[in-house]
């Protein structure tokens, strides 16, 4: 499938443009691959990483003794500003590492250092020690969905990879996923609404890199509860109000992000059907859609929608593929990255802790 072959990714620069004007054909923003670029991407991760401050946590303190810093209540996955970050920052370093696996491109410059922090990072203990704190009370729900299911796609990413330090680090990590996977098969019963929020709460995100986890490792009692929840949530929406989005801090498209859910969980036909219904504007070959424009890129809730850009591509590019009715929606996809792309590097680290993840997997999409 196109999202597991190494996309034509990246960077035109490493300043964002002078304005905001939306990419036309006469400004276009290359997406072409570079190795350069590759390790650029990578180094930002890689820099915060081990980065402990600023950060924000989110936890319960039920005593005075719960107060404790970030690397002590989190040795995995403490910095990059916030938890999830740090784990679709680990994410992002292991799928670059794999770029050279096509041969086109040699060995990360910083494949070394990646490697070594990884080594540092990913322990049986340090594991263990982020398994406990789920286990604290009243942190249960901890990160529920997003976190959960940055979690899973970090699994996947090692499970896929033939490589001795990934095998090693997916052993590792596979306690953690599987207490993941189980607060899934728990909770979704439960929850008798979906959210549909465009931040990190968004439901339909969470079971979509869930699903993608429960297919590769055959788990299907976690497949089938997310079918069958899916189904339950969506499979009456009508209309999706596209004139509502973006909301000002939204980073995760909530129309988008339910149908690329939905294109996972239905077959092909009933998929086609139901986007015709939820979407009708989008059946349209002559539809438009301007990316959400980005006012300060220092404010941590305005950059969000830099990431609702990549979002949306992520989101168009799959389904732009997935049937040739909707191809149009390939070049929306591509005018969202390039309004964006540019800005992710040499940035604030408001943006530069988590935007380049979101911009490796909208390209592994495109």
């Amino acid at each position: 499938m196109i999202r597991y072959i190494l996309p034509l990714i990246l960077l035109f620069s490493c300043t964002g443009p002078e304005t905001d004007e939306i990419p036309n054909e006469s400004n276009q923003v290359d997406l072409s691959l570079t190795i350069k670029q590759a390790e650029r991407l990578s180094s930002l991760p890689l820099k915060c990483i081990q980065q402990e401050y600023p950060n924000k946590l989110g936890q319960v303190l039920n005593k005075a003794s719960e107060v404790k810093s970030p690397r002590q209540l989190h040795p995995a996955f403490y910095g990059c500003f916030d938890w999830h970050s740090s784990v679709h920052g680990h994410w992002l370093m292991i799928r670059l590492l794999k770029i050279r696996l096509l041969k086109k491109f040699p060995q990360l410059k910083n494949g070394k250092m990646i490697r070594k922090k990884l080594n540092q990072q990913l322990t049986a203990k340090n594991i263990l020690c982020e398994i406990a704190f789920f286990k604290t009370k009243y942190n249960d729900s901890f990160e529920r969905t997003y976190g959960w299911a940055w979690i899973l796609k970090l699994h996947q990413e090692l499970l896929t990879w033939d490589d001795k330090d990934a095998a090693k680090w997916a052993e590792n990590l596979a306690p953690l996923a599987d207490l993941i996977t189980e607060k899934y098969v728990a909770f979704l019963p439960k929850l008798n609404y979906p959210i549909r929020s465009g931040e990190h709460i968004n439901t339909a995100f969470g079971l979509t890199l869930a699903y993608d986890y429960a297919v590769l490792t055959q788990n299907n009692r976690l497949k089938d509860v997310i079918v069958k929840r899916s189904r339950f949530f969506f499979f009456g929406d009508r209309n999706s109000p596209l004139q509502y989005e973006p909301s000002g801090y939204d980073f995760l498209s909530p129309s988008l992000e339910e149908a690329d859910l939905m294109r996972r969980v239905l077959s092909k036909g009933d998929f086609i059907i139901w986007f015709e219904k939820f979407l009708p504007e989008m059946n349209d070959p002559e539809f438009n859609w301007k990316p959400g424009k980005v006012s300060d890129r220092t404010d941590g809730k305005l950059v969000h929608l830099d990431g609702l850009n990549f979002s949306r591509a992520w989101c168009l590019y799959g389904i732009g593929h997935y049937d040739e009715r909707y191809k149009h929606l390939i070049k929306i996809a591509d005018q969202h990255l390039a309004y964006s792309l540019p800005s992710i590097v040499d940035g604030d680290y408001m943006g530069e802790h988590w935007l380049a993840s979101f911009a490796v997997y909208a390209l592994l999409e495109r």
